[in-house]
């Protein structure tokens, strides 16, 4: 039997903190080591943090990346450590750095870069064109051969780093990654690289990171599968660890002797193997107990922690000690401040009220229950005094009475009053907005948009009410007041005001919505949905209307496929509209 043993380290790493990413990726390796791994693997772009985007640019940023790479070769000893990094040699590549007894031995360019969605990597790198075959020797029996690629290589099925390593004789595919979170993605992964380990007879060793980043919210989810494309070991959601490993490679040479398509594969030119003698010790190992298969999460849980470490690490890697939220006693402020007090604590976290004439006395007590259940500090500011000031100075000039005039005022003042405790007090303003209102347009420029950080930007509304849900459930109490996620949604501007008064009922524009925003639906195709016609056509009018209003937002954890922003970009200045056919 040939035991190798796998250590995937499914770090946090910052972007641009060479020298903290440098201490976290050696700290993984000492464990490891520790551990008597063999074979040890970090993510994609490890040593700069990804997305490093226009620091790329910068030539002393790439010098000081590489010297951090030397200075992390110099620290491995025994194991053979595969990790990511800038590379520069004619022209800059997204690289894997592979590492063993003090030497940097091997570098491997990545060849297919992603330039869609949330990605952008031609801007910045050269595919590579090469191979990092490794032959690692030192033990009895036949040589151990892996093939390492990064990221989007191995979901090309015939792609050459796949075929040049099968072709190489490779029984391993390690893939070092860093792969965004959206709903649903580990699976998505998760089938494409069973496929992968099915069709090509070799165990995947599959790394990814883990951790926030601005929007981008990574979910490691590491995962070890079988040449028979069984999951063999699956890392935590949204957590750093070390995921440790004993793969018998033997099994895959067993796989392939039933299946006689690898057989039938017209091979290329000879792949080249970079040797690396002594990788691989002699004698048995002490055993390791089985590698973890964690159970996956719910939906719900899984958005609701993708939103928690996104926030933790937004402020953590930031500078921010403390958040403020805008309490309405309403259901999307109720869960920012949920997600703002399990990312930061409740001593970090603080909630403001500010009532107006319009604000019932239902709403404050809401607020007030739910300060309490989350532990946290409650203000109370009301906006009346301001409010009639601006009503006394803008009265003569304002010829339409009150109207939206009004109702963005009172909104305005609440963002002028959260900005003002902001600095004196050096609290980043967490906004409360949901997808739904982002998408329509239903939301104050300088008011209710005036921020930070925008949490739950990316969610639904319909998906807000989940995750309150959700929350209450896991917390075993009502955190969010019962009353909260039943009554009726207001921004309680105008007097009996709903919603509804503005928008279709969510439940009918969330799925409009995400057939417009997040799949490029035609209105004709969204009627033929089972939508009103005249329905969709007013959404459609509010979304294109509103581009200007988002551009001007706030970031915000990622959560969808398609999110407002970084994945879905229309320009400002925009004459295109839908008109309905003859």
């Amino acid at each position: 039997m040939r035991l190798l043993r796998i250590a995937l380290a499914q770090v946090n790493v910052t972007v641009g903190d060479l020298q903290g990413n440098r201490e976290r990726i050696l700290r993984a390796i000492r464990e490891a080591e520790a551990q008597g791994a063999d074979l040890i693997a970090l993510p994609e772009l490890a040593v700069t943090g990804y997305p490093p985007e226009d620091l790329l640019l910068k030539p002393e940023f790439i010098a000081a990346n590489l010297r951090t790479v030397r200075e992390i070769a110099a620290e491995v000893h025994d194991s053979v450590v595969v990790c990511g990094f800038a590379d520069r040699k004619d022209d800059l590549y997204n690289a894997a750095a592979v590492m063993h007894d003090g030497k940097l031995i091997a570098v491997y360019h990545k060849a297919f870069l992603p330039t869609y969605g949330v990605f952008d990597e031609d801007r910045y790198f050269k595919a590579g064109e090469g191979n990092a075959v490794l032959e690692l020797t030192g033990g009895e029996g036949p040589p151990v051969v892996v093939g390492v690629s990064v990221c989007e290589d191995i979901w090309y099925p015939d792609g050459p780093p796949t075929a040049q390593a099968l072709d190489a004789g490779a029984e391993l595919l390690v893939n070092i990654s860093s792969s965004p979170y959206c709903v649903g993605r580990f699976e998505t992964r998760r089938q494409m690289l069973a496929t992968r380990a099915s069709d090509t007879g070799a165990f995947i060793a599959y790394l990814n990171l883990v951790g926030g980043q601005d929007e981008l919210v990574f979910d490691g989810q590491s995962m070890i599968l079988g040449p028979d494309g069984r999951l063999v070991a699956r890392a935590p959601a949204f957590e750093e660890t070390l995921l440790v490993a004993d793969v018998d490679l033997d099994a895959a040479f067993r796989q392939r002797l039933h299946d006689p398509r690898r057989r039938k594969r017209e091979e290329e030119e000879e792949v080249a193997r970079v040797a690396v003698p002594g990788a691989v010790p002699g004698g048995e190992k002490p055993k390791i107990p089985p590698p973890p298969l964690v159970d996956p999460l719910s939906e719900e849980e899984e958005v609701y922690r993708a939103l928690v470490t996104g926030t933790r690490d937004y402020m953590r890697k930031n500078g921010f000690q403390g958040a403020l939220v805008g309490l309405s006693g309403g259901v999307d402020s109720s869960l920012v401040a949920c997600v703002g007090v399990d990312a930061l604590g409740a001593e970090n976290v603080t909630g403001v009220t500010m009532p107006s004439r319009y604000s019932s006395r239902e709403s404050l007590e809401d607020a007030r229950a739910l300060a309490e259940a989350l532990g946290i500090e409650l203000l109370n500011v009301p906006i009346e005094p301001a409010f009639e000031a601006f009503e006394t100075m803008l009265e003569p000039l304002v010829k339409d009475g009150p109207g939206v005039t009004w109702e963005n005022l009172q909104a305005r003042i609440r963002g002028n009053i959260l900005m003002a405790l902001s600095n004196a007090r050096g609290w980043l303003v967490l906004t409360t907005g949901n997808k739904s209102e982002m998408s329509v347009g239903y939301c104050t420029l300088y008011g209710d948009m005036a921020g930070g950080f925008a949490v739950i930007r990316d969610v639904p509304k319909t998906l807000v009410y989940r995750l309150v849900e959700y929350k209450n459930r896991a917390a075993g109490r009502e955190v969010v007041p019962r009353r909260v996620i039943e009554k009726p949604p207001s921004a309680e501007l105008r007097p009996d005001q709903k919603d509804t008064d503005s928008l279709p009922p969510y439940g009918v524009l969330d799925p409009i919505l995400r057939a417009y925003v997040e799949e490029d639906r035609s209105v004709e195709e969204i009627v033929a949905m089972g939508n009103d016609p005249e329905v969709v056509a007013r959404v459609v009018r509010l979304v294109d209307g509103s581009e200007y209003k988002r551009r001007q937002a706030p970031p915000g954890v990622r959560i969808t496929p398609r999110a407002l922003g970084r994945d879905r970009r229309l320009p400002l200045t925009n004459r295109f509209r839908w008109q309905p056919e003859g």
